[in-house]
């Protein structure tokens, strides 16, 4: 009887006190919920705000691709003769591939550097890859052979010990030439980046504004591709193509920012637990 007793009484204890676990659960998770304040909520802005950039950037990743498509395409479409007639088309021209034929006007080259020479293999990032090699590009006034226009043609890159012409005089191509130019437009000067030096005949960035100024030739620019080289002449196709594209790396940073900040705060907000 007296064990009985017992059992009955540790029975009744044992309910009452699941009673008040649970009534003191549901009481913590109220006032946990109404303890949160306008302070805790605020801070909801910081992984709704993350998740929205990382969103944002799938746009910007889509809209990168599409550039990357529409150069890759323009670059490799095949050349079209240039119309010196069409000038004013040459503004949505930019990395196509144009047929010219005229003549070098050599006396008046300049010089654009320090560069280095880029080779013939492509990156990840879809630019040429660069040797290491320093030396300059060799921008030369050309005659057109169809009518009195004179653009620039920036020949490519020579070494440092071959800036002087009289050290490359077999590759000072004479006579009516013809090459495939790749249109460049203007170019704003880089921070950084030292301002140009005319009267030297040295410029450190595509002026091509100042360039034609000096030269007295129409501001229009192209850089001959690789086809163009000629023995002990400079080297073509230094033209670079290269678009960053980084998007998914952003995307994946600024939503592990959102799944990280989200789980603190309803560990502290929440849970009532701290945070370290």
């Amino acid at each position: 009887m007296l064990g009985l007793r017992y059992l009955q009484k540790f029975k009744r204890v044992k309910s009452s006190a699941q009673h008040y676990i649970r009534r003191s659960a549901s009481s913590y998770n109220q006032r946990s919920t109404n303890d949160i304040g306008l302070h805790g909520y605020s801070l909801l802005a910081i992984p709704a705000l993350t998740f929205g950039l990382g969103t944002w950037q799938i746009y910007r990743w889509q809209w990168k691709l599409g550039v990357i498509e529409h150069l890759s395409n323009r670059t490799s479409a095949p050349p079209v003769p240039f119309q010196s007639t069409n000038i004013e088309g040459l503004s949505d021209m930019e990395y196509r591939k144009l047929e010219l034929c005229g003549s070098f006007e050599h006396d008046k080259e300049i010089y654009i550097g320090p560069r280095s020479l880029v080779g013939n293999e492509k990156n990840e990032t879809g630019g040429m890859l660069s040797s290491g090699q320093s030396g300059y590009h060799v921008v030369t006034p050309f005659k057109l052979s169809d009518s009195n226009l004179t653009v620039l043609v920036n020949r490519g890159w020579v070494p440092r010990k071959k800036l002087n012409p009289f050290t490359r005089l077999n590759g000072q191509t004479e006579g009516e030439t013809k090459l495939i130019g790749i249109y460049r437009s203007n170019e704003t000067r880089p921070q950084f980046v030292p301002q140009n030096r005319p009267k030297d005949r040295m410029f450190h960035f595509r002026d091509v504004e100042g360039m034609a100024r000096f030269l007295d030739t129409a501001p229009i620019y192209f850089e001959a591709d690789a086809n163009s080289s000629v023995p002990d002449g400079p080297v073509g196709g230094q033209t670079v193509v290269t678009v960053r594209n980084e998007h998914v790396s952003y995307i994946l940073t600024w939503y592990l920012l959102s799944a990280i900040t989200a789980f603190l705060w309803h560990r502290r907000f929440v849970k009532k637990m701290p945070l370290m």
